[in-house]
């Protein structure tokens, strides 16, 4: 880009093979569509305001200037030619450079390595990848954190990306993804759903929990319980199962409750006496037990989500939970937590 005798044309191959630290980029188009799609470092100078700003852009590098179509991008470069610019325009503008790189992203769609990486690695890492990413680009990504097969469905739902496939197998979850602006959806109008923290290992409030659980399943709302660190201790199976685990990991499995039964109260448990106390006057009363409601409530389609991160930290294995948990991470929560109107932490 010099001993030009006039501005520049540039290709979308060519614009996208530039090293983008290396010019100033200069983009025509309106505020709302740059925050849809914007490109990262890009100077938003609108068209439509007219030209009193173009020389505050500095002249230190190359400027590639960019509208939607083209058309306002080369009357823009032939000014900046004019003033002394070294100056180019992208021919077909961002519309013309977006269906090349989804073309080419279709070809074949850029791998995203995130195994081995933990809640929220592997969501963070996607949507870092694909912010400055055009409408239709493509990418695929492989796992190995459980969660992961929660999480980006969920994120893709909530983001209005496209998830094109999800696979798993031997153990490396393979997704592909198209790039899509944000639509509002079905799922995001009808905001009526309800959401639980159960943070909690205590009887008391654990019962409560599903009691409401039960409540909000029974009027028709979608409910997800999403147990995190001591609630985990409710998902565990009764009786000891045979996992491979680290000294740390048994001492955190010999002091933690194995399952509901051994879940004793917050407030005058009394060496367990109180628990007992408790389920009895619950049978005496005809009160459905706390065994009962989880049952209840997994049979009228409660989610029961276990927070994967919590269970690498407390050293708890997918095979000790009871049969009907899923695996979670924090995209899981925070896209059913935008579809609740009451989010409970208990």
């Amino acid at each position: 880009m010099s001993d030009q005798k006039t501005f520049e044309h540039l290709t979308p191959e060519e614009f996208s093979k530039l090293n983008l630290s290396s010019v100033t980029l200069l983009d025509l188009r309106e505020p709302d569509e740059v925050l849809v799609s914007g490109i990262e470092g890009a100077i938003n100078l609108p068209f439509s305001g007219g030209f009193d700003k173009l020389d505050t852009i500095p002249k230190d590098k190359p400027v590639v200037v960019f509208c939607r179509v083209g058309d306002w991008s080369e009357e823009i470069a032939e000014i900046l030619f004019d003033r002394g610019y070294d100056a180019a325009s992208l021919d077909g503008g961002y519309n013309a450079y977006r269906t090349y790189l989804s073309e080419q992203a279709k070809k074949d769609p850029e791998l995203i390595d995130a195994k081995g990486l933990k809640c929220p690695g592997p969501i963070v890492k996607v949507a870092d990848h694909l912010r400055d990413k055009p409408e239709g680009y493509s990418v695929r990504v492989e796992a190995t954190e459980d969660a992961f097969a929660s999480d980006i469905r969920v994120w893709c739902d909530r983001t209005g990306n496209h998830l094109d496939e999800l696979v798993i197998q031997d153990g490396i979850i393979r997704a592909q993804i198209t790039r899509a602006d944000r639509k509002e959806s079905a799922s995001v109008k009808e905001q009526n759903d309800k959401t639980f923290v159960v943070f909690s290992g205590d009887l008391d409030k654990t019962i409560a929990a599903f009691i409401i659980a039960n409540g909000a399943a029974a009027m028709g709302r979608k409910v997800t319980m999403f147990f995190t660190f001591w609630g985990l201790s409710i998902l565990r199976k009764p009786r000891k199962v045979k996992v491979a685990k680290t000294f740390i990991e048994k001492m955190f499995g010999a002091m933690l409750p194995r399952g509901t039964t051994k879940l004793g109260l917050s407030r005058m448990n009394m060496g367990g006496a109180g628990a007992k106390m408790i389920r009895g006057i619950m049978k005496q009363k005809g009160i459905s037990s706390l065994e009962e409601l989880i049952d209840s409530a997994k049979a009228h389609g409660v989610r029961i989500v276990a927070c994967q991160m919590s269970m690498d930290i407390m050293g708890i294995h997918q095979e000790e939970l009871i049969d009907g948990v899923e695996l979670g991470g924090v995209a899981t929560f925070i896209g059913s937590g935008e579809t609740s109107d009451m989010s409970l932490f208990i």
